[in-house]
């Protein structure tokens, strides 16, 4: 059955082989007599999906040993909050302003922090460019720096991650990396913590993935709940309190199928790296060639993940959303806040699926002269 292509951008698409191997599991896994959300957490059948999720993952992100990886709940909104009750010892914290999503990491650091300082911020260009790391005023002896990488509403991409060493400072970098996590590489030496929600490129709603530097657990505010609290967690593998386990299931099947995926002479992440690429340059070529469709990002700063655009004649978005449902091309309403269209192209979305979407914008754009 050839399924509709989702452009989502999360909850998001799943893998195909990742679904149907969860659907031949559902009621047994593995002999068990039981499905995977029925088990214990504590039992060896689930201990034996979660370790190998996670060695599946750090194998895959190229985690260095002194970080520890963290499966949570909460989501990404979640650890907003979460992250200053463990990092910000109640002190200043920096906040790099790019769009929506650090807009909302910097209003719940507030609660926490004695001082939010915007360092840098997107505003003036309604959040189509960068900041640019050279101009960002730091803090002496700030806790951490916060900064979104991809934000998913506006498009904006940080195609590379800044050395805060080169800028005179030693706040541990904190990244929101929800929405491009495990489509390209990640320079580690250069992140404190990364935190994400799993739901739109690892698998469902309700997982929260953590990876933190060992020196940055054990600072957790008296208010922390102990749930919490890293080091807690780490110290009890992501089982201090029940896991979201059907959700580590989910991730870990994807885990195992980005291993699979190759392009050329890469494998995993990289190769992945290689066909969001393609697929991002295909779309952006579409846009930019148009006469009727416009992206207003600054080219160094746009998404490969999340690509916002609108049409010039805005009075025909409705038909256009209506033919491309009819194609099978769904979800592609921008977010409310915005508008427009918005393509998210996760690595389960394929290359046939954006050559889809691309054929079908220059036939709208032809009927439309």
């Amino acid at each position: 059955m050839n399924r509709p292509y989702n452009f989502s951008a999360g909850p998001a698409a799943i893998p195909a082989e990742v679904l149907q191997q969860a659907a031949s599991e559902m009621l047994d896994w593995h002999g068990s007599g039981m499905g995977v959300m029925e088990m214990s957490h504590r039992g060896k059948e689930f201990v034996s999906i979660y370790e190998q999720a996670e060695a599946d993952l750090r194998e895959l992100l190229a985690v260095p040993a002194q970080f520890k990886i963290l499966f949570m709940q909460g989501g990404g909104l979640a650890e907003n909050a979460i992250v200053p009750l463990n990092l910000s010892r109640a002190a200043t914290v920096d906040m790099v302003v790019t769009g929506s999503w650090s807009q909302k990491s910097a209003k719940e650091a507030r609660k926490y922090a004695s001082e939010v300082r915007l360092v840098g911020s997107g505003e003036a260009s309604h959040f189509t460019a960068l900041p640019e790391p050279g101009t960002w005023e730091l803090s002496r002896g700030a806790s951490y720096l916060h900064l979104c990488s991809n934000e998913t509403i506006h498009g904006i991409e940080f195609h590379d991650l800044p050395d805060l060493k080169a800028l005179g400072s030693d706040a541990p970098l904190v990244i929101d990396f929800s929405s491009h996590v495990a489509s390209r590489p990640v320079d580690w030496s250069r992140v404190g913590l990364a935190f994400g929600g799993a739901q739109k490129n690892l698998g469902p709603a309700g997982l929260t993935l953590v990876v933190v530097r060992e020196d940055l657990l054990g600072h957790a505010l008296p208010a922390c709940p102990s749930a919490f609290d890293y080091k807690i967690v780490a110290d009890n593998q992501s089982m201090f309190n029940t896991p979201p386990t059907w959700g580590i299931y989910i991730a870990g099947l994807t885990f195992q199928w980005l291993k699979r995926q190759r392009e050329g002479d890469l494998t995993g992440v990289a190769a992945m790296e290689r066909r969001n690429l393609a697929k991002a340059k295909l779309l952006y070529d579409a846009i930019d060639q148009s006469q009727l469709y416009v992206n207003k990002v600054a080219v160094n700063a746009r998404s490969r993940m999340n690509i916002p655009f609108f049409l010039r004649d805005e009075s025909r978005n409705d038909a256009f959303l209506a033919g491309a449902k009819e194609r099978g091309l769904l979800q592609l309403k921008g977010h409310k806040s915005v508008g427009g269209m918005r393509a998210s192209l996760y690595n389960a979305m394929p290359l046939s699926g954006v050559e889809a979407l691309v054929a079908y914008m220059r036939e709208f754009e032809q009927k439309q002269a």
